[in-house]
């Protein structure tokens, strides 16, 4: 629909209120004009005839008919007016115009009628006799008597029509002056009103084409000079923020062109909306042309669109591993989380991707190092440990030989444990890479019973009670034979810790889709800066301890891969002076 101008708006409106208003106040005028000919008329004939009433009384009474004629033609002359004299009986005894004696009874005449009552009657119509719109005005003549006759004054409408006629052309010429100066000023007005309307547009115009230095001339109105400060503010506010979005997005820009990860976001669509300089190496694309497009044209790989899939349904952050395809297989590490807005609602999800390649490879190297010089040094291993058992039986009994030969033995029987810890660790490493390990549904009492029974002799040798509290309805779906492994190992260092006499709880309890064991000693407790490194291979607290006890270093360390290798997560929480406990988390329905 076509828009009309403010101007066009406002103009008619005042235009067609004006005309309205000085249509009624001419009409009134013209109105009341007449109104006033038609009253001083009468009141003139009504006066007339009252003056002629007392002059003619006499004669009238005297019955003289032709003296009365005679005076009656003879004022009537004089003054202008009609004058017809009435008998009661309503026989015109005389007129100043007509012969008395060719006229009709005038009994049942308006004016004569009301004039017979003792009144003055006024009547307006048509005269047959003078072909012409009369005013008649009929006062009675009133003796001692009563009424003996009626004078009747009358003068023809047409006088004032001419004189309502000249009237009221110059009040329609005046009311067309009046409208044509009103047009004028309403336009004037209008146009006054609209054009700091239009100064406002035009600079708002200029706003939203970036011209933001620009400024709104002030009105003289009030509420349109606020308006134009306000815009004008506005400007300036909105000049300051773009300013600052500017700086913020070229330091963005700056950084996220110099991140070595990569970053994608998409939209809901699972359209790309941005990727960095780093994204479109590890993708293999250009930026510039993949943005817009659908996220499966740019980047070919099952594992990315299900965790943006994800990261899209509200599920996140997500993180993942995935082999991209190419020249030379690369290990991508991903990170997915949805993006959101104001509201709360998912607009989209950004995937940050990490160039693992290097760092697997070297892993693998390390673990195949670790696996294959550990499977190495069993073969001297158990060569020295045979040639220190011969060497300890032909030394004698407390010579300084025997006592070497029982300190290298000790420490061949440290070496082969920890080569053996290794190559169990590799061995789980390799199981969980491959997805290798075997998963079934077991009683949480039964694996923590046997796993008791692993720890049952060195208990029994400290005199430290092991309670176990858990619901028998409780199951876990696992590796039967690595879990109870990897509680071994905690319960092994609970025990090895608690004090000779002292106790060891065992909890298993549920926590929404997870059981969580929990191992609770008495023990000296691990200070804080500690327990974020215990679960690392070869750390120990207390080093001479350790070795005191036979540790190698590793048992938590292939617990806590164990747990991980069932989706599960192993923590500690520790006091010095206070005792430990630690938490294996595990999932009920397996990873």
């Amino acid at each position: 629909m076509r828009r009309r101008k403010l101007l066009w708006h406002l103009f008619p409106s005042y235009l067609l209120i004006t005309v309205i208003a000085v249509a009624a106040v001419s009409l009134y005028s013209y109105v009341a004009l007449s109104r006033f000919y038609i009253d001083e008329t009468e009141a003139a004939l009504t006066a007339r005839a009252s003056l002629l009433g007392e002059r003619l009384k006499s004669i009238v009474a005297s019955g003289d008919a032709d003296e009365l004629d005679a005076l009656v033609g003879e004022l009537g002359a004089e003054i202008s007016t009609r004058i017809t004299v009435v008998s009661p009986s309503g026989i015109v005894l005389a007129d100043s115009d007509e012969d008395r004696s060719v006229m009709d009874n005038h009994a049942d005449r308006p004016e004569i009628i009301t004039a017979m009552t003792g009144a003055t009657g006024t009547s307006q119509r048509y005269s047959y006799t003078l072909l012409q719109n009369m005013m008649y005005v009929a006062v009675p003549i009133l003796t001692e008597d009563g009424v003996v006759g009626v004078v009747r004054t009358a003068m023809p409408l047409t006088a004032i029509e001419d004189q309502l006629r000249a009237v009221r052309g110059r009040i329609v010429l005046a009311t067309l002056f009046l409208l044509l100066v009103a047009a004028v000023v309403s336009f004037v007005v209008s146009e006054r009103i609209a054009r700091p309307l239009r100064d406002m547009e035009r600079g708002a115009r200029r706003f939203a084409q970036g011209d933001l230095d620009h400024h709104v001339p002030m009105p003289q109105s009030a509420e349109f000079a606020s308006l134009a400060e306000s815009l004008n503010i506005m400007a300036e506010d909105l000049s300051e923020r773009i300013d600052t979005v500017v700086h913020q997005q070229a330091e963005q820009q700056a950084v996220f062109a110099g991140m070595t990860e990569g970053v994608v976001a998409v939209d809901a669509e699972e359209r790309i909306i941005t990727l960095n300089r780093a994204a479109s190496s590890i993708c293999g694309t250009d930026s510039d042309s993949a943005r817009g497009k659908a996220m499966q044209e740019i980047i070919r790989n099952v594992a990315f669109h299900e965790i943006v899939t994800s990261a899209l349904e509200g599920q996140g952050p997500i993180e993942r591993q995935m082999a991209l395809a190419g020249p030379e297989e690369r290990i991508i590490e991903a990170h997915a989380a949805p993006l959101r807005d104001g509201d709360g609602g998912i607009t989209g999800a950004v995937v940050v991707l990490n160039d693992v390649t290097k760092l697997r490879r070297l892993e693998n190297v390390r673990k195949d190092f670790v696996a294959n010089v550990s499977h190495e040094l069993r073969t001297p291993i158990t060569s020295i440990k045979g040639f220190v058992e011969t060497l300890r039986d032909d030394a004698s009994d407390g010579s300084q030989n025997s006592r070497f030969l029982n300190i290298i033995g000790r420490q061949v029987d440290r070496l082969n444990a920890i080569v053996e810890d290794l190559l169990y660790l590799s061995r789980i490493e390799e199981d969980a890479e491959s997805a290798s390990i075997v998963l079934e549904s077991y009683p949480v009492t039964e694996l923590l019973e046997q796993s008791i029974v692993s720890c049952g002799k060195s208990a029994e040798e400290k005199g430290v009670t092991v309670r176990v509290t858990a619901n028998e309805s409780l199951s876990v779906r696992v590796n039967r034979r690595l879990i109870e492994h990897a509680i071994a190992n905690v319960l092994d260092n609970a025990v090895k810790y608690s004090p000779e006499g002292g106790a060891v709880e065992l909890i298993a309890e549920p926590d929404g889709d997870h059981v969580t064991i929990s191992i609770s000693d008495s023990g000296p407790g691990i200070a804080e800066e500690h327990q974020s490194r215990i679960f690392e291979r070869f750390y120990q607290v207390d080093k001479s301890r350790s070795r005191e006890m036979g540790g190698t270093g590793l048992g938590l360390s292939i617990a806590k891969h164990i747990v991980q290798a069932h989706g599960g997560a192993i923590s500690v929480e520790s006091t010095l002076n206070s005792g430990s406990t630690f938490s294996i988390s595990l999932p009920r329905n397996g990873r």
